[in-house]
């Protein structure tokens, strides 16, 4: 039975801090980056309060910090740690090394473009060139969700099937600055949720081992079948994990947040605070007799197929909403795999894909309520105009 805790106004960079403590983390290693800074900042600051008893490691670059993240973890560590953009890029050989060598551990991504031109506002292309790393991938679409998705990121990833690291992506400013009122649970339930960690095999001077060893044509392909059967294995075990999170929080989470999509004909789907956003407008238009719903992905890798799949059966029309764009390719990442999930599952209904504020442009209500009555027009008229829509560009 969930606890009753005061409830909180907190930004959302201080609310993923706050859940980090409440973690009991071993290990912490960082490099400031905005607009992630104050998370770590908080978190040093718990450190060194005697709050929080862990150690706390000041790299020299993203791509530093990450491998200290990799080295605890394998020394049987509880281990955190949190970038954006180009800090994520320069830890990209080191995130597919994390994933490969089965280090658990959980990393806050607060989603901002990639330069250049120079930008330090929401997009999420800094986090899709990662979305093929073996990595989890959760987003949030508020600030309670960046708080809880911490916790249950940590169970996720050290759960003896899985043992992956686990990415909690949440909106530059948009959430990361933004103050939310949030609830968070008290210190007794988190760490009965969260006991200290038992690791299945770790550094051992007297027992040695090896790790991230040279794999040769004969062995590779055998290393990345359990990669590939160990993030499927997440899929399964991710709704046992947010059921217990939800008896000791009261908050229940599933592969995504959804709204009035039950007997909708129209359906947008997103990722991130947009979710919200939409989820405004669509409450409005139902007002005015549009069968429209609304659909934020929590887990993004491993994507939610089925479950999706078996939510839009009985829909006329979707668009895709892109807060990034493939360059080169047929779309925005999460529209092409939408469109990828529906075909391959028989599913024959029209998908538009909207890419939208890039760079933190904003995404008003009213955008909102227009996105929502083009899905809608769709699902009457049987189709789209075009595949591909970027949404508000002045040129």
């Amino acid at each position: 039975m969930a606890q009753q805790v005061e409830r909180v106004a907190i930004m959302g960079d201080e609310a993923v801090a706050l859940a980090v403590k409440q973690s009991n983390v071993d290990v912490i290693a960082a490099y400031p980056i905005t607009p992630q800074t104050i998370i770590v900042e908080r978190l040093s600051e718990y450190v060194a309060d005697g709050e929080l008893d862990a150690a706390f490691i000041q790299a020299e670059s993203e791509h530093s910090a990450l491998s200290i993240c990799v080295g605890a973890s394998l020394a049987g560590a509880r281990v955190f740690t949190s970038t954006a953009s180009q800090g994520l890029a320069l830890m990209h050989e080191i995130v597919y090394a994390t994933s490969s060598m089965r280090a658990p551990l959980v990393m806050a991504i607060v989603n901002r473009a990639l330069n250049a031109p120079l930008n330090i506002h929401c997009e999420h292309g800094d986090v899709m060139p990662e979305r093929d790393s073996g990595w989890v991938h959760l987003f949030a679409t508020n600030v309670q969700e960046a708080y809880d998705l911490i916790f249950v990121a940590f169970k996720l990833s050290e759960h003896p099937d899985v043992q992956l690291p686990v990415s909690v992506n949440l909106d530059a400013f948009i959430l990361s600055h933004s103050v939310e009122p949030v609830t968070p649970i008290p210190d007794e339930a988190a760490a009965k949720f969260l006991p200290p960690r038992e690791p299945l095999c770790e550094l051992d001077f007297d027992n040695p081992g090896t790790y991230g060893t040279m794999a040769l044509p004969d062995t590779y392909m055998e290393f990345k079948m359990q990669l590939k059967e160990a993030i499927e294995k997440a899929r399964e075990i991710y709704p046992d994990v947010v059921k217990e999170y939800a008896m000791i929080s009261g908050r229940r989470y599933s592969f995504f947040n959804s709204y009035m999509v039950e007997d909708a004909e129209a359906v947008a789907i997103a990722l991130g605070s947009t979710y919200g956003t939409l989820k405004a407008a669509a409450r409005k238009l139902r007002a005015e007799g549009l069968k429209v719903g609304v659909i934020g992905l929590t887990m993004f890798r491993p994507f939610p197929e089925k479950e999706l799949i078996e939510a839009l059966r009985s829909v006329k029309a979707v668009v895709v909403m892109d807060r990034a764009y493939s360059y080169g390719g047929l779309g925005g990442p999460l529209y092409t795999d939408v469109v990828a999930a529906t075909y391959r599952s028989g599913l024959r209904l029209p998908i538009k894909n909207v890419v939208y504020g890039l760079g933190g442009r904003d995404f008003r209500l009213d955008e909102a309520e227009a996105v929502l009555r083009m899905a809608a027009d769709g699902a009457k008229a049987g189709g789209f105009d075009t595949h591909v829509q970027w949404w508000g560009v002045r040129m």
